[in-house]
């Protein structure tokens, strides 16, 4: 293997990641009750465009069983009652239609 290789390789991957950067817009949730808890909450682990990607397949017992997989899974320190917020918020926001 060339030694010119990995640093050709490290070059294409700092170059494409930076395009893929620069090209992307920031996602900002629409306005509607909850929005702050969901702001305050979900990016605590994750970017908030996995709202987006999943809101044309998720209804209210998605969204439900969605956030409380990050509560009871992945450990999210998120209050039952900021739960019920930010459920309801993604249900009539982003809720499947």
């Amino acid at each position: 293997m060339s030694t010119r290789l990995p640093k050709i390789l490290a070059v294409v991957l700092f170059v494409t990641t930076t395009l893929v950067w620069a090209g992307e817009e920031e996602f900002r949730l629409r306005d509607g009750a909850g929005r702050a808890q969901v702001e305050a909450n979900c990016v605590m682990c994750h970017s908030l465009d996995y709202i987006l990607m999943n809101s044309p397949i998720m209804d209210r017992k998605g969204w439900e069983a969605s956030v409380n997989k990050m509560i009871k899974v992945m450990g999210a320190p998120i209050a039952e009652s900021d739960a019920q917020v930010i459920i309801g918020y993604l249900v009539s926001v982003y809720g499947k239609q």
